[in-house]
């Protein structure tokens, strides 16, 4: 990979795009530092002061402490992602967008521009909501003599606020589609990536003093060194599985058409082990956070009391699906939904019926596979397999934290199962780009 870098950095189109990205990654983290008005830093402390797991904690880490810190880019990408998800799964079910999505390029930017303004009406709603709750705890904080978390409460504050969520979140697409454009890699991806990687020194430093403060004793030592190697151990496992792949021979019969020859290569169909990337861990994610989100909207980020019955059921929620990283039946769950989304995800984007038509109107078929519905079914067995083979292992990834964290006594990790498969996704993918780009030029200067 740094070999890769190196060379492309010989090349001055490419030194500009690494350089652009590198900037406007610069602009984003320096963006992740400018404050919201009316709204002070200690809200949102206070709002994930109870850790880990819910959808906000989440955003945090995304968004690289910017939500934390109760910034203009508190939200991140995240209303933009789930615009995403909602065009994608529409796209299936409404037939003007799936004629919209087999346009080509016209089309990708139509449904792209649809994409967006779902994002930012998503921002706005996500902003006003966040907006309510930080209003309830401000009530509730001031109601118990505590400090106020916002300066005041208004009319314009509910705008001014959340605008700001708004724009940022509009600023960071923004930037997202600049880097894809001008630099390198997927923009979006890219800013997720730096996010992420901001908070490997916080990771780092928490490791320090909870194992090595006030002295470095030989057991601290012993946990840190064998967190470090599962750490390195996952990242081999996630570079490996994110580049498998079975590889389905396909031979093309000849055919002749005139006086010439067609036909009679061979050639193959590659599916990916881990074919839905990250993005089944991103659903049950979202679908295990739901309880612990509602727990914080709805008792404006504390507690009710325990003796009614409001309080006994959001405790029994946030005993059974909180931020606690030993809890077994979180880890169950959140396993068992992975695998669930890896199927469902795989379903709408891997059609064997499709690439089976598709073969048989080409003249192709699998060796020792009849074409039409034989081969179609082939196709889904060996899809199934894998799918399986693929949601154990972004499960095993997912619920790592939580072992790690059940086995160590850490009461907090930074870079989760999700972080880890996002880091590694993004970064073979961006590898991937400077190498084909490199080929590209390469081969534009042979021929010239």
């Amino acid at each position: 990979m740094f070999q890769t870098i190196k060379n492309a950095w010989k090349i001055p189109d490419l030194r500009r795009r690494m350089l652009f990205t590198l900037l406007m990654l610069i602009i984003f983290r320096f963006g992740a530092h400018v404050p919201v008005p009316f709204l002070s830093a200690d809200a949102m402390q206070q709002f994930l002061s109870g850790g880990g797991a819910d959808l906000f904690s989440l955003f945090d880490v995304f968004t690289g402490g910017a939500f934390s810190n109760a910034t203009v880019m508190a939200m991140g990408v995240s209303p933009y992602i789930n615009a995403s998800i909602i065009i994608q799964l529409l796209t299936v079910a409404i037939p003007a967008l799936e004629r919209l999505a087999k346009e080509g390029l016209e089309g990708r930017k139509k449904i792209n521009k649809i994409t967006r303004y779902l994002g930012v009406a998503l921002a706005f709603i996500q902003g006003a909501g966040l907006y309510v709750t930080l209003h309830n705890m401000n009530v509730q904080t001031v109601a118990q003599g505590g400090a106020a978390i916002m300066t005041e409460m208004s009319a314009m504050t509910f705008f001014v606020i959340t605008l700001s969520f708004t724009a940022g979140t509009a600023f960071i697409v923004w930037l997202g589609e600049i880097i894809t454009e001008k630099g390198l890699g997927n923009g979006v991806s890219m800013i997720i990536f730096a996010g992420i990687i901001s908070r490997i020194p916080t990771a780092g430093v928490a490791l320090y003093r909870q194992f090595l403060q006030p002295s470095i004793t030989m057991k601290g030592l012993i946990i840190v060194l064998a967190i470090l190697a599962v750490a390195i151990a996952a990242i081999a496992f996630v570079v490996l599985f994110n580049t498998a792949e079975r590889r389905i021979p396909v031979q093309y019969a000849k055919r002749v058409v005139g006086r010439k020859m067609y036909g009679g290569q061979s050639t193959n169909i590659p599916i990916k082990v881990v074919m839905g990337g990250v993005m089944p861990i991103i659903f049950a994610s979202s679908i295990m956070a739901f309880p612990a989100t509602i727990v914080r909207l709805v008792s404006a980020g504390n507690m009710p009391a325990e003796t009614s019955i409001g309080g006994i059921i959001l405790g029994m929620l946030q005993a059974n699906f909180g931020p606690s990283w030993t809890d077994i039946v979180y880890g169950v769950l959140y396993f068992l939904l992975i695998i669930f989304f890896t199927y469902f995800y795989s379903a709408i984007q891997f059609n064997p019926i499709e690439i089976a038509n598709n073969i048989k109107k080409s003249g192709g078929y699998i060796p020792g596979i009849r074409p039409g519905k034989p081969t179609s079914d082939f196709i889904n067995r060996v899809s199934s397999r894998l799918n399986l083979i693929g949601a154990i292992f972004l499960g095993i990834i997912a619920v790592l934290p939580i072992v790690i964290g059940a086995v160590f006594g850490i009461s907090g990790i930074y870079i989760g199962g999700t972080s880890l498969l996002i880091m590694e996704g993004v970064a073979l993918e961006t590898v991937q780009q400077i190498e084909s780009q490199m080929v590209t030029r390469h081969y534009k200067g042979f021929l010239g």
